[in-house]
């Protein structure tokens, strides 16, 4: 077995050129939280309407979009005039690309720059010749209706523009926090969880392993398929780090109890250990993901760190033909049936009871809540889950609010009346 010494002298690995690109407020700010050094040799891009917030970013190159027109203020919050202050300095964009293998895009959805900009920013990345995986997160419920929409018609306009969508709708997060989760401590893990992926993309795509998960690979799994991806990245340690690898890895709330998994026809693993990594533990943990992925091209890789003795890295990325059909995934032997999946689009109660396993807040850094849930098995009435259907002229409307009731919202539901 080799050192990671002898495989650097083996010679350098071969690193596809990687650029970062950080879109809208959020996505810039995000951009601000990577540590250079880590990400050596990837290119730094910050775009936005915003001149303050491209001021306070330390990218190495900055696209501010504007026009006579916008007088410095922005998008106002309006996808559209996003999207055609990108189509109007397209040209600029795709020449931002050039040179690029990998195009690597974040941004909060929800607003005008994030969502109007970034599936323009995805086309002119794939014209440009890049692989294009964005990484996005979708509005809290309590945003309002309006940024709700806005962000589904930005998803569904990146899907069909980008090789492969990485979504944390950030409401999928709630259930790592309580009542004393302070806003900001919100909003830091939400960033945590979506950079998780950026991080777990790029060490796939630069790491040795004894086991290569080659460029071609990630290629062959997102490229053309306009795939609906889920990731996750977990850290176990101790003698059972392979077991509770993957009881955090069920847990995650990207992954949805394992849900994501069961829907995947294709999922890639990354595992990274120290030199007492044993094949054992390789085959158990491969088995168990295997079990609740069995339609899925699985497809493996594995490193070697000798910095993480007694440690074990786990990087899963799940995808999902964005066209396919949603089926009720099949449950592994001898585990408990899962819930039923709601449709795509389809508004969600958060599930009664623990959502995750103990320690696993603590795991992300959420401090656990005084209180429990509840475990009832109380039934609730929910929204029926239909497509959104334009309003036309009235589309960017404010909702009509009469004595603190939504009444947009049919009766029955704002009062909590069951239909039979």
């Amino acid at each position: 077995m080799k050192t990671k010494d002898q495989n650097a002298a083996a010679g350098p690995v071969e690193q596809p050129a990687v650029r970062i690109f950080g879109v809208g407020s959020a996505g810039v700010a995000l951009l601000e939280r990577l540590d250079a050094g880590e990400f050596a040799g990837a290119g730094f891009v910050a775009v936005n309407t915003d001149a303050a917030s491209l001021a306070a970013s330390s990218a190495a190159v900055k696209l501010q979009l504007e026009t006579k027109l916008l007088r410095g203020l922005g998008s106002g919050g309006d996808p559209e005039r996003g999207r055609a202050l990108a189509e109007e300095h397209f040209a600029t964009l795709k020449s931002a690309c050039d040179g690029a293998k990998v195009a690597l895009l974040i941004a909060g959805l929800g607003g005008g720059a994030g969502s109007g900009i970034s599936p323009v920013l995805a086309r002119a990345a794939r014209e440009s010749g890049a692989l294009v995986l964005a990484f996005v997160t979708l509005p809290f419920g309590c945003e309002g209706n309006r940024r709700i929409e806005q962000a589904q018609q930005g998803l569904e306009q990146l899907r069909s523009a980008a090789d492969g969508v990485i979504c944390l709708p950030n409401q999928k997060a709630s259930k790592l926090m309580d009542d004393h989760t302070s806003l900001l401590e919100t909003f830091d893990l939400t960033g945590r969880l979506l950079l998780e992926g950026v991080r777990g993309v790029w060490r796939l795509l630069t790491r040795p392993g004894l086991i290569q998960i080659h460029f071609d690979d990630l290629c062959a799994m997102v490229r053309d398929r306009h795939s609906e991806s889920v990731f996750a990245f977990v850290e176990a340690s101790g003698p059972a780090r392979s077991r509770e690898a993957m009881e955090k890895l069920i847990a995650h709330p990207l992954l949805e109890e394992g849900r994501a998994l069961a829907e995947a026809d294709a999922v890639l693993v990354s595992l990274t250990g120290g030199k007492d990594l044993t094949m054992a533990e390789v085959s158990r943990l491969m088995e168990q993901i295997g079990r609740y992925c069995e339609q899925a091209r699985v497809i493996m890789g594995a490193s070697v760190d000798a910095e993480m003795k007694n440690r074990l890295s786990v990087t899963v990325i799940a995808g999902r033909n964005a066209a396919a059909k949603s089926e009720t995934p099949a449950v592994p032997d001898g585990e408990a049936a899962l819930p039923e999946i709601a449709p795509r689009g389809a508004m969600r109660l958060p599930a009664e009871g623990p959502a995750t396993l103990p320690g696993h807040r603590e795991a992300y850094g959420v401090r656990q809540g005084v209180r429990g849930r509840r475990t009832g098995g109380k039934m609730l009435q929910t929204q029926l889950p239909l497509a959104i259907v334009s309003k036309g002229r009235f589309d960017k409307s404010e909702p009509t609010i009469h004595k603190g009731e939504d009444l947009d919202i049919p009766t029955y539901v704002r009062r909590g009346v069951a239909l039979n």
